[in-house]
């Protein structure tokens, strides 16, 4: 009986998320059609939401000053007891301050930042949010506006990391986010659907802001995952996000496992905020034949579900191998999925490291490695699913430290 359970589960999971497999031909078989130059004379504002980023954020104000394409920085010291808002200041940011223990989180930051531009007279026509740990290649501004510019009224950009080659953790975070960027969200661009927001390194325009502002809220994103919740709310209202692939910037990724956790955690325990707050939309939208809603449902929480039943029935097989003093069958079952799931993840880490290498500045014997290991980062995940069904979470905030470094840019490696 538990066989037949996993074998109906994993069958269940692959039709509900195999499509992605079909994703990772997609960039090889299908060609981006050549955008226009941006039109000029366009007012950008870039919105940083900062903790304790001393160290960190006037190197993105820096990149940020660096662009192609003008745009003004507008940063919000969110609860800081450093000196954030001063470097910001010095670099050449509009700054507030905001001090609110009760409303925590970046959701509810950039409420207040959005607010107090408002009520200052801070009009733009986009609007980009970006994390105080990132940094922008020279044209990162300029080719998402091409994006705008092509009708999308929503625009994320590639992720690509700082600090990829720092350890396994790092390294699995730098793969994750760049087979997002190229495998998900390129493909869907490609394909015509709408791509997904990430945390950072998007932007909108002013009427998508205009428009929630009339529902009742400028910015009534407040769950763990605002990212998801933004991008569900706008697929929703069949507003296609589209993705700037030649739009990249650089994230620092967290190096300790604990600190890794606890993020991953709350992005798991985000996901099923998500689909408790609008799955139900979602499922009826898909019922309705919109692929958006079916990518952004599956997206959110087949995979915490399936790994659920597989470790319940894992354990139901232990227990019984126990009581009839044979565990090896289940051991066998056990080593057959899990080594299934690294195969898959090695297949994905593989594509993205030859896909994406330009943007992965380590030695090649290092990029083998990291590949190698990107499976195992993905595992972790599976713990971290399980723990997001009965844990509490909430926001933490993960420490940055400067890179020492002038400016990151793409290698052509």
């Amino acid at each position: 009986m538990i066989p037949f359970i996993l074998t109906a589960a994993s069958i269940l999971f692959f039709l509900c998320s195999g499509y992605q497999l079909l994703f990772l031909a997609v960039p090889h078989l299908l060609r981006h059609k050549k955008l226009p130059e941006p039109v000029k004379g366009v007012r950008c504002a870039v919105l940083i939401c900062a903790r304790n980023e001393d160290a960190v954020i006037a190197e993105l104000i820096e990149s940020v000053k660096r662009q192609s394409y003008h745009t003004e920085v507008f940063v919000l010291a969110d609860n800081c007891t450093d000196a954030t808002a001063d470097t910001a200041r010095r670099a050449g940011a509009v700054v507030w301050e905001r001090f609110d223990r009760t409303h925590v989180g970046k959701g509810y930051a950039l409420s207040a930042l959005l607010r107090k531009m408002e009520d200052e007279g801070y009009i733009f026509d986009r609007y980009f949010i970006f994390d105080a740990d990132n940094l922008l290649d020279s044209d990162c501004i300029r080719e998402m506006c091409r994006i705008f510019d092509a009708g999308y009224p929503i625009v994320t950009s590639c992720r690509a990391s700082k600090n990829f080659g720092d350890n396994m953790i790092s390294a699995g975070y730098g793969l994750f986010f760049l087979r997002e960027s190229h495998y998900l969200n390129f493909s869907r661009m490609l394909l015509g659907t709408s791509c997904a927001v990430s945390g950072t390194g998007f932007g909108f325009t002013r009427r998508i802001l205009e428009e929630q502002t009339s529902e009742g809220d400028m910015w009534p994103f407040h769950l763990l995952t605002e990212d998801l919740q933004f991008t569900a709310h706008h697929v929703l209202r069949s507003h296609r996000i589209g993705y700037a692939h030649d739009a990249v910037f650089y994230d620092e990724q967290p190096t300790d496992f604990i600190q890794s956790w606890h993020q991953r955690l709350r992005w798991s325990k985000g996901g099923l905020q998500v689909i408790q707050h609008c799955g139900r939309k979602l499922a009826r939208g898909a019922l309705g034949g919109s692929f958006a809603c079916f990518d952004m449902l599956m997206a959110s929480f087949p995979a915490a579900v399936y790994n659920l039943v597989c470790v319940i029935c894992f354990a139901v097989m232990l227990f019984m191998g126990c009581v009839s003093h044979d565990i090896s069958p289940a051991l066998c079952c056990i080593l057959k999925t899990v080594s299934t799931m690294y195969l898959m993840f090695f297949l994905m880490g593989g594509m993205t490291m030859l896909a994406e290498r330009r943007h992965i500045s380590v030695p090649p014997p290092k990029k083998l490695l990291c590949t190698l290991t990107f499976p195992l980062f993905m595992l972790t995940y599976v713990p971290i699913s399980l723990a997001s069904f009965c844990c509490k979470v909430e926001w933490k905030p993960i420490i940055h430290k400067s890179t020492g470094a002038e400016y990151v840019q793409h290698t052509d490696l």
